[in-house]
């Protein structure tokens, strides 16, 4: 469970991080915090290209949160299919997609009334 002395900057930070260490692709956050009735403060949307390389984003975040921050995901779906993979840090939702489902998804248009921050990709 996640501890309230943990920043949600701090997790972020860490996610970012994870989902960079194995090549993830378009890195987005999308800030809802200014939107009525959400039932988290941020999302972390990214994409990779197969279903195994959503499985190592998936599992790199998952380390790097837990080894920098002794924090686990409340709670985590999508793994067994390696489509569309779901990890619940209550207050940050990551979402790790394969390309062609976040195209289909469409989450930022979904949530477009949301502040987007698009991180830029060292590779």
């Amino acid at each position: 469970m996640i501890k309230e002395n943990v920043s949600a900057d701090a997790l972020i930070a860490q996610i970012v991080a994870g989902i960079e260490d194995v090549k993830g692709k378009d890195i987005t956050i999308l800030d809802l915090r200014e939107i009525e009735n959400t039932v988290t403060s941020y999302f972390v949307i990214c994409n990779g290209s197969s279903n195994t390389q959503v499985n190592a984003i998936s599992s790199s975040i998952q380390r790097k949160v837990s080894k920098e921050l002794q924090e686990n995901a409340w709670h985590v779906e999508g793994e067994s299919q390696g489509e569309w993979v779901l990890m619940d840090y209550v207050n940050v939702v990551v979402h790790v997609f394969q390309t062609q489902i976040r195209e289909y998804y469409d989450l930022e248009e979904l949530w477009g009334d949301a502040k987007i921050t698009v991180i830029e990709s060292a590779y």
